[in-house]
């Protein structure tokens, strides 16, 4: 059977036509013969640009692609997509596993990841996961710098409120007197650096000095650290002990002079001893005045003549 040259190239259009549609879902990264071997399913409400043949991982670790994305049929789900996805590997993971669609790079580029979960039942071929979209980079600095760019612009309001408040105080006197003060202020500065600078020289001028007196009061705080332990060292207690000994003697013998014992204890306490110490210096006053006043009652003696003629007191009587 002779086939025509119009069979021929149709045949080979053909072949052409499904080299070139499966190249291409290859270079897509669809392998037309190639099927997973565990297939699941996942439900969003925006699947942010993942499309088929994006890679589905986990920890990272690429282990099958999306198959299929649809609408879900159920009217009361309506707008929602599924998307079906194939697993290659044999890692086991639960059902309460999460599929969440990430940036897999920063040029949008989608991906599909499995954040596995062990607790509960392992998940088999055509179970669903729990879907679960990561806000894109951007979307989320957005979120965490709108708080900021609030605070900021209140920030920038305060601002301009305190210039503004600013400017109505300081008027031309108030701004005059201010550059006054900076002025006073940098007097004042140079001021303590020629102050600061007389101060090292002083130091230095008399720094042999110094350093003697930091050596003798080094001295001292050993010689009074030696006295201390001395101190420290000494029998103190007995010499307390022997301290309040002395001490309980003097107040017994204050205690019997106060009572009229012994001998000084009676001249205090004795009042017949004190009468007859007043009469006795009396008496003896009166004889010291006899004396003065009579005093040849008492002395006859002459210088020139050697025989003592005796007293007679009936002739110095009648004399006077």
């Amino acid at each position: 059977m002779k086939i025509s040259r119009e069979i021929k190239t149709g045949v080979i259009s053909i072949v052409i036509i499904a080299v070139a549609i499966w190249g291409y879902n290859y270079m897509k990264g669809q392998n037309l013969f190639d099927k997973s071997s565990r297939t699941y399913f996942a439900e969003y409400n925006d699947i942010q640009g993942l499309n088929t043949a994006s890679a589905v991982t986990i920890n990272g670790f690429k282990i099958g692609k999306v198959e299929n994305i649809k609408f879900n049929d159920d009217p009361e789900k309506r707008g929602t997509l599924i998307v079906e996805f194939g697993v290659d590997s044999d890692f086991e993971f639960s059902k309460n596993s999460v599929a969440k669609i990430y940036s897999a790079s920063l040029m949008g580029g989608k991906s599909l990841a499995i954040v596995p979960s062990y607790d509960g039942e392992n998940a088999v071929s055509g179970d669903y996961l729990r879907g679960d979209v990561e806000p894109e980079m951007i979307a989320a600095l957005s979120e965490e710098l709108g708080p900021l760019q609030l605070k900021l612009e209140s920030v920038i309001v305060n601002a301009d409120s305190l210039l503004v408040g600013l400017n109505q105080v300081l008027d031309q006197q108030s701004r005059e007197n201010l550059r006054l003060t900076f002025e006073s202020l940098n007097e004042t500065m140079d001021n303590f650096s020629k102050v600061s600078a007389s101060l090292d020289r002083l130091i230095d001028d008399n720094k042999e000095k110094l350093d003697t007196s930091l050596s003798n009061l080094e001295v001292m705080t050993t010689n009074f650290a030696k006295l201390s332990d001395s101190l420290v060292n000494a029998n103190l207690g007995a010499t307390f002990a022997k301290l309040e000994t002395t001490v309980t003697s003097l107040n017994s013998i204050l205690d019997g002079l106060e009572n009229g014992e012994g001998s000084i204890g009676k001249l205090l306490k004795d009042d017949g001893l004190y009468i007859n110490l007043e009469n006795a210096s009396k008496e003896l006053e009166e004889l010291l005045r006899e004396v003065k006043e009579h005093p040849k009652r008492y002395t006859n003696f002459s210088l020139f003549e050697k025989k003592d003629k005796g007293y007679k007191p009936n002739e110095a009587t009648e004399k006077e």
